[in-house]
């Protein structure tokens, strides 16, 4: 099924007929004027009341638990957030009807061409963002895939704007890494690619079973210490249970700072003084500025992360392996984090792997050398 919409139609000028010319000229321009201004107001009529109806409908549920109904064929998709939007990605580049954001020119080689043609409409991430609805009218996608956030006021507010387009709205559960099966599944239904979310969703469970086993084998005294560093001077960080650092416990590793959320952005503040005492065995991060420092920096050459050459860069190409924006390359990510822990414990080739996931998941023959390149990324 597809969404049967009406492009907006308009009637003819009131000067084509039954006018002189001073007359038509006069009423043509008081024409122009309402047909600009009530653009928007008559297309979004025209979805609500003519063109937003369902020509033929199928039911389903959708993973907050909604019925709702969604075309029988969904060709084009809008993730409202980069989570959602990478997931369309993963199951069909050519399914996604525009961005969140515009494609960095280093991201784009590992991307599929195609994006680089789609509109940027935005999205609800970030603190104070929003999508720009007149971007989306005009786009119209079958539907719009929302990510669910924990707190219900974010939903609210996402349907609240977006119910006046008429366009179904689907909401997608990832709260944690272990939601990525059933997720990658519930597309693989909803999108009818059965078989390549089933796919997806294998890899997944095989990468959470084995971070997993590693985990269940590693005694709490011998867990090793992480410090995730974020902002340019590394002294922002998460708290042990954010979803910002999930991947340092699955694996088996301790975040050493341990609180409790104060929002769900995190980007909890620290002191050199709070990390000093912390003393982590490793440290990670993705700010580049902050890598670059780090071993300079006289304030830090004391903790032993940095004594002994036990900082890492996490890889963000196309975007990042870890955190900010969650996606499933967090997949690849906790598999990169484990074996950077304990590499005795988890053995695996970081180039092969890259390789094989980047041909799953982004569609991307990657080449050796453009694997390490992007390890060093």
């Amino acid at each position: 099924m597809s969404m049967d919409f009406q492009p907006c139609h308009f009637p003819p000028s009131p000067c084509s007929e039954g006018h002189g010319p001073r007359e038509a000229l006069f009423l043509t321009s008081l024409w122009g004027r309402a047909v600009r201004g009530g653009l928007l107001f008559l297309c979004v009529c025209s979805l609500l009341v003519g063109g937003g109806r369902l020509a033929s409908a199928r039911q389903i549920t959708d993973m907050r638990g909604r019925a709702v109904q969604v075309p029988d064929v969904i060709r084009t998709v809008y993730g409202t957030t980069p989570p959602a939007t990478c997931m369309v990605y993963a199951m069909d580049p050519g399914r996604m009807a525009g961005l969140n954001f515009p494609v960095h020119p280093r991201e784009a080689r590992y991307l599929d061409p195609r994006l680089s043609d789609l509109p940027v409409i935005g999205g609800w991430f970030g603190q104070g963002r929003v999508a720009n609805l007149e971007t989306l009218l005009a786009v119209r996608p079958d539907i719009i895939l929302v990510w669910m956030w924990h707190t219900s006021v974010i939903n609210e507010k996402m349907e609240a704007a977006l119910k006046p387009l008429g366009i179904p709205v689907v909401y997608l559960a990832l709260d944690s890494l272990g939601d990525y099966p059933r997720a990658f599944r519930f597309l693989g239904d909803l999108l009818g690619l059965k078989e390549r979310g089933a796919a997806l969703a294998q890899y997944a469970e095989e990468t959470l079973r084995g971070v997993d086993r590693l985990r269940a084998s590693i005694p709490a005294s011998r867990r090793i210490s992480v410090y995730y560093a974020e902002g340019s001077d590394g002294l922002s960080t998460e708290c042990h249970r954010s979803m910002h650092a999930e991947l340092i416990e699955r694996v088996g590793g301790e975040n050493v700072h341990r609180c409790r959320d104060t929002n769900p952005y995190g980007m909890q503040r620290v002191s050199i003084e709070q990390l000093l005492g912390y003393d982590p065995q490793v440290i990670i991060s993705q700010e580049p500025l902050f890598f670059k420092r780090v071993v300079s920096d006289p304030r830090w050459k004391t903790i032993r992360a940095v004594r002994e050459g036990q900082v890492y860069r996490i890889p963000k190409l196309p975007f990042s392996w870890f955190d900010r924006p969650p996606s499933f390359m967090q997949l690849l990510g906790v598999r990169w984090l484990a074996h950077r822990l304990y590499p005795g414990l988890y053995p695996l080739d970081p180039v092969l792997d890259t390789q094989a996931f980047y041909r799953l998941f982004l569609h991307h023959a990657l080449t050796a050398a453009s694997a390490r390149e992007v390890l060093k990324s």
